[in-house]
């Protein structure tokens, strides 16, 4: 007789609220229509706790070049900066081309 085991599907990795929060905030600033217009708006959510808000944004105060402007009334954040010149060290050209290898043939 065979042996029948039992098969275990894979349990779902929890996030943290903090992760969550970055994810959020993150996918709210790469949008193409927040990139566009060099500013987004970050509403808290019933589900952000206190320690998870107060963290990440800490984390978006010390980043060079974004301005935060809080809004008291609803407790959203407006996030909004400038696109940054060419001269500027941190920015990296990127050639597509650059890193290809010619072809073999």
């Amino acid at each position: 007789m065979a042996v029948q085991g039992k098969i275990e599907t894979p349990q779902p990795t929890q996030i943290s609220g903090v992760e969550r929060l970055t994810l959020r905030v993150s996918s709210m600033i790469n949008h193409p229509i927040a990139q566009e217009r060099k500013w987004a708006t970050i509403h808290r959510l019933d589900t952000d706790g206190d320690r998870e808000w107060d963290e990440v944004m800490g984390v978006l105060s010390e980043v060079d070049g974004i301005e935060m402007t809080f809004n008291n009334e609803d407790g959203s954040v407006r996030l909004s900066w400038e696109a940054p010149d060419d001269e500027d060290p941190r920015v990296e050209a990127h050639d597509e081309f650059e890193s290809l290898e010619p072809a073999p043939f």
